[in-house]
């Protein structure tokens, strides 16, 4: 039996962050992992509200030091068509750049940045089995080195698991999303691009020109290379007889503007898939755990919103775990779950404004046509400021975006 003031499950950034901010207000933090980093996961698209958890977590001068990417914003294409927007132009106040980084990188450099700061990470451990029946939450967690296994008591848990939901799963606390089920292919590639309209410091989304629920990410990082990606209905990807890269080349030969940019591409990486990504469940705090980012509840990656919102939960949950241990009354649900689903909600109605067809309509509206404090707004929430309720976007997102979709239309 082990005893710990804080665990929290998962090293990937939503773990490392939090974890630093407990550190740095005095609190005795373990993380446990379940692999070994560095280790490849996607999300690799950072938004700009992302660096102010990071800079307050004290990571930020880590982060510039890595050599990322520069990103200042987005751009849309399909067909002949192309918009974008540039995070500097935003209406609501922060960072106005960011980055897109190879994550195995990014989220070792969190990593060792909470260790530095004091937080004791423990890798391939396995949490198992969780107690929360009593004050003090107990875990039962597996060593997956040499598999002997060892309980850790603490006063109180954050699950930054990620995809693995750990106390999702284990807690039966996991429910379907109200999301379409659709699934993803990707690989890295030495992009070898030469397009003169091509943005590095841009992520690219592109829609397929005739089927406009299938859409391509394009992501360029610093070293010459690109994550490229493809999402679309389960069914999508059930061509007989193709190979996963077979199918992915095929689908971005289907897109012009990719098909351009892409010709001179070193495809020298095995496709990954992945599907069933959205997810949701009951709570998203109880007794003794709250549950952070991903391992809470996932949309979709069109508006690259994970990494933002598992940051934001993991500011929420460790200024509201410091008041807790500290001896104050801390309400759960509204001071983490709610204003964590604020901008959660926002995310959602442009994601699902997406797939309508609705936001795809924004995006490529002609931009000397557009009024530009709209578009600054619509910009903040594309740059992550999915939070901030002086914008009225944010307020109303779906009545803003149909309204603004419908005047898109007659003009």
């Amino acid at each position: 039996m082990q005893d710990k003031e804080v665990v929290i499950i998962g090293a990937g950034p939503s773990g490392a962050v939090a974890a630093a901010l407990l550190v740095a207000k005095g609190h005795d933090v373990l993380i446990l992992e379940r692999q070994q980093f560095p280790r490849f996961s996607i999300g690799e698209s950072l938004l700009a509200h992302c660096l102010e958890f990071i800079e307050e977590a004290g990571m930020l001068e880590a982060v510039k030091a890595a050599g990322f990417q520069i990103k200042n914003g987005a751009a849309f294409g399909c067909g002949e068509r192309y918009g974008w927007f540039d995070f500097r132009d935003k209406f609501s106040p922060g960072p106005g750049t960011t980055f897109q980084v190879q994550r195995a990188h990014f989220d070792k450099v969190l990593a060792d940045e909470a260790e530095r700061q004091g937080a004791q990470i423990r890798y391939r451990q396995e949490v198992t089995a969780a107690d929360f029946s009593t004050d003090r939450p107990l875990l039962t967690v597996r060593n997956l080195d040499d598999n002997s296994s060892y309980q850790v008591r603490s006063r109180f848990v954050l699950d930054a698991s990620g995809y693995g939901r750990v106390l999702a799963r284990l807690l039966d606390l996991e429910r379907p999303s109200n999301l379409p089920p659709r699934k993803a292919i990707f690989t890295h590639i030495e992009d070898r691009i030469d397009d003169a309209q091509f943005d590095r410091e841009k992520i690219l989304i592109s829609v397929h020109p005739e089927k406009h629920a299938i859409w391509y990410w394009t992501i360029p990082f610093s070293n010459g290379r690109c994550s490229v990606g493809v999402v679309g209905e389960p069914k999508l990807f059930d061509e007989d007889g193709e190979t996963k890269i077979q199918t992915l080349q095929r689908l971005i030969s289907e897109a012009p503007n990719l098909k351009r940019i892409l010709k001179n591409a070193v495809w020298d990486t095995p496709v990954n898939s992945m599907g069933g990504y959205s997810a949701n469940v009951t709570s998203l705090h109880g007794n003794g755990y709250a549950l952070l980012g991903n391992a809470a509840e996932f949309l979709d990656p069109v508006f690259s919103s994970g990494v933002t919102i598992a940051l934001r939960s993991s500011k929420l949950a460790a200024d509201a775990l410091h008041r807790q241990l500290k001896g104050e009354t801390v309400d759960w649900q509204k001071d983490f779950a709610e204003p964590l689903q604020l901008g959660i909600d926002t995310f959602r109605a442009y994601v699902e404004g997406w797939y309508s067809g609705e936001f795809q309509q924004v995006v490529f509206y002609d931009r000397a046509k557009a009024n530009p404090q709209i578009r600054s707004m619509v910009c903040s929430i594309l740059a992550g400021y999915a939070w901030d309720t002086n914008n009225p976007f944010v307020a109303e997102p779906k009545r803003r975006l149909r309204m603004l979709s419908e005047l898109c239309r007659a003009g």
